[in-house]
């Protein structure tokens, strides 16, 4: 693709210099050989007992009780170019991951619907990396907080099994990284893109100090250090879309004896520039350009955050044993939006600027227990308590100064808020080769709170409280039809609470009318019922699930005008689909596929307001009507080549239906196909190995619209696909 002339270009540096240092460093100290126990931390930190796997060895899928998919870390990495959750995980049914070419807005994820709603961020799904969250007590996340270069696997839950996440879990991703290792590991990488896009990563994982674990003579066991940094930066596809985000994961971990440790840390910072949505004008005249109100304010968005996490188990016997974990962190955000001068007159807007310093922390503590022969099979149970926290300064200024548009102003908005979770819950599974019984209950306990510190003159007091309570009940069956056939089913109860931001204003108009927290509005509530088959022979494998979610008091759009957005609990939605995967191995060739069939539909008509201004709802939205940002059908499909032992040649095609980008579905982006290949080579060397690809994306240059940005006030909704582009790129890996 052509690069924008307004895109401003980011230099290629070599390798990180935090990045070679901390290798160089770790490298050279002293790395005893250890045949550690392979127990990983994956288990550590799980949130949840998915399954009755074994610890370090991921969820045994094949045992399941629910519909859960497990995408191996090599997979996430290999062929591509490691920047975006969305470059791999098509291959995962039920799971939509749409990348908006848009990095202050982050990902759209969305998991049976749920999710597509958000217009930033990621919203209704559970984030976690290491067993840690990446998202807030009300709800929102950040995809950011993934790294894929040091993925050891990601685990992707649905349906009711998601329920025991807690509030807002329609569904969960759960990113795990690599642990060290004996022998060590340094793996260094790059790779480029269109549009100015590079990255460069490194990886160095060993162990320091002690012996072998678990000696009889008392001897001390090493620990076990993983570090990855990783930075990349792109232009843009369009003006105004450039961007460039550094990120550093260091992890530490022992076992020794009865006892396991486990410490992470992980920094971000991360700068964008924000192009916006297109109006269905802007982009059938030029998908390629930037609306112009993103230049005059230069709308843009930098992110900074930090976070620590700890983790202790101890066994008490056989087959019991306690667990505790616990995080803290900060994250800051300031971001520039377009917000036209003459719209922030109204004493009650918030302005055109967000500052915003969040600290937060939380804690798991869990009781495992195991127990070998009950009635004929093996029982896990695990009790726990699960505690989040996050307290908020949130500043708006005016994006102007004069006749200076883009820069900071008057302060219009200034309130502390807090949002906060302790929750109680239960898992048990019985489980034979044969059979097995799974059951959980979790009691959601969500509590806000906002202290207004900006009261003027027509802005009245916003300062407010709310708490929702909610019973999250899970049920699962698993029964072996046949040695090779599996089926399944589960049932199950979840919630969603409105965030901080939709909870912010009542309804009512401006000047003040609208002050306090949004006290009416509840959360709302979703019953899921799933059946599924699996079945694997020889070399093939395939997995079949069919699922049907009624949800009560569906969060919507109620008004908007004078920079507040308001929300009510509008209808009963339903959600009804099919999830079909595959794959099979005929000598060299490996063929893979996902298939998603989705119908959310409003059960009830409501009114909601189409544009902005407005304060009181008047466009009708049918029964009937499609959620927006869900699409009816997706399939993606991939052939793999195993030319010889070094090069593999793969095609792919990714295939999306229409999609409704309002309530009202007067307008939708249009559906579409694109297709992609890459080449990769390996090679091996004694302690030497490197591994290259070269992919070519969108081989037809497909004009498309990627993703929606659903209800925007403005008609913007359109956000471009990418056109056809070239990456290529390199790593190479010592063992020590």
């Amino acid at each position: 693709m052509t690069r924008s002339p307004h895109s401003t270009r980011h230099p290629r540096p070599a390798l990180p210099t935090l990045g070679a240092a901390l290798a160089c460093t770790l490298h050279a100290l002293p790395a005893q050989a250890a045949n550690a126990a392979q127990d990983s931390s994956e288990a550590l930190l799980a949130p949840v007992v998915i399954t009755a796997s074994q610890p370090g060895a991921g969820p045994d899928l094949w045992r399941a009780t629910a519909a859960i998919d497990s995408v191996d870390g090599t997979v996430l990495r290999e062929g591509q170019m490691q920047v975006n959750l969305s470059e791999s995980l098509a291959r995962v049914p039920g799971l939509v991951v749409l990348n908006r070419q848009n990095f202050a807005q982050d990902l759209q994820i969305s998991v049976r619907g749920f999710g597509a709603r958000s217009t930033f961020g990621v919203r209704g799904l559970r984030l976690y990396v290491d067993g840690i969250p990446a998202g807030a007590p009300d709800g929102q996340g950040q995809a950011a907080n993934f790294t894929l270069g040091n993925a050891a696997r990601l685990d992707v839950v649905r349906g009711p099994a998601a329920v025991l996440y807690g509030n807002s879990a329609g569904g969960a991703l759960l990113l795990y990284t690599e642990d060290g290792e004996e022998p060590g590991l340094w793996r260094s990488g790059m790779a480029v893109g269109p549009d100015g896009l590079w990255r460069l990563s490194t990886q160095l994982r060993g162990t320091i100090g002690g012996g072998k674990p678990d000696q009889a003579d008392g001897g001390s066991a090493p620990w076990r250090y993983a570090i990855h940094i990783e930075r990349f930066a792109t232009d843009g596809m369009r003006p105004q879309s450039a961007a460039d985000r550094s990120t550093a994961h260091m992890k530490l971990s022992r076992k020794q004896g009865d006892d396991q440790w486990l410490l992470q840390y992980q920094e971000q910072r991360a700068s964008a520039q924000d192009p916006l949505g297109l109006t269905r004008a802007e982009f059938e005249a030029d998908p390629g350009q930037t609306t112009a109100s993103a230049l005059r304010f230069n709308t843009r968005k930098s992110v900074r955050q930090r976070q620590l996490g700890a983790a202790w188990q101890h066994q008490f016997g056989a087959g019991q044993r306690l667990e505790l974990m616990a995080y803290a962190g900060t994250r800051s955000v300031l971001q520039y939006q377009s917000i036209p001068v003459a719209t922030q007159a109204p004493p009650s807007h918030s302005g055109g600027v967000i500052d915003l310093d969040r600290d937060y922390a939380g804690m798991n503590l869990r009781w495992r227990s195991t127990h070998e022969d009950v009635a004929g099979g093996r029982l896990d149970w695990s009790a726990g308590l699960a505690y989040d926290w996050q307290g908020e300064t949130r500043r708006g200024y005016e994006n102007f100064i004069g006749s200076r548009l883009g820069v900071q102003g008057r302060l219009r908005r200034d309130e502390r808020n807090q949002a906060r979770s302790a929750d109680p819950y239960l898992q048990a599974e019985w489980s034979t080769q044969s059979l097995a019984l799974s059951a959980g209950l979790r009691q959601a306990r969500v509590r806000y709170r906002s202290e207004d510190h900006y009261i003027t003159a027509g802005n009245g007091d916003d300062s407010g409280s709310m708490a929702w309570r909610g019973w999250l009940p899970s049920l699962g069956l698993r029964v072996n039809l046949l040695p090779e056939l599996v089926a399944h089913a589960s049932v199950g109860r979840g919630m969603e609470t409105p965030t901080l931001n939709e909870v912010a204003y009542r309804p009512g108009g401006q000047n003040g009318m609208n002050s306090g927290l949004n006290t009416g509005l509840a959360a709302s509530a979703h019953n899921t019922v799933e059946v599924g088959l699996r079945g694997r022979h020889g070399n093939a494998g395939w997995n079949l699930t069919l699922f049907e979610t009624h949800t009560q008091r569906e969060l919507t759009v109620l008004s908007n005008t004078g920079g507040r957005a308001t929300y009510q609990n509008a209808s009963r939605t339903l959600r009804r689909g099919l999830e079909f995967s595959g794959n099979a191995q005929w000598g060299p060739l490996t063929a893979s596929t996902a298939l998603t069939l989705l119908q959310a539909r409003y059960r009830d008509s409501f009114l909601t307001c189409e544009a902005t201004p407005c304060t009181t709802p008047t466009a009708p939205v049918d029964a009937g009507a499609r959620l927006a940002g869900t699409a009816p059908r997706r399939l993606w499909s991939e052939l793999a080549w195993q030319l010889s032992p070094q090069w593999t040649w793969t095609v792919d095609m990714l295939h999306s239906g229409p999609v409704a980008v309002n309530d009202r579905n007067t307008d939708r982006a249009a559906g579409y196909t694109v297709w992609g290949s890459s080449l990769r080579w390996s090679r091996q060397w004694q302690q030497w190995s490197a591994q290259t690809f070269v992919r070519l994306d969108n081989l037809f240059d497909r004009r498309y619209a990627g993703s929606v940005i659903v209800n925007e006030g403005n008609q913007r909704f359109f956000e471009p696909g990418a056109g056809r582009g070239l990456s290529a790129g390199v790593t190479v890996s010592r063992t020590f």
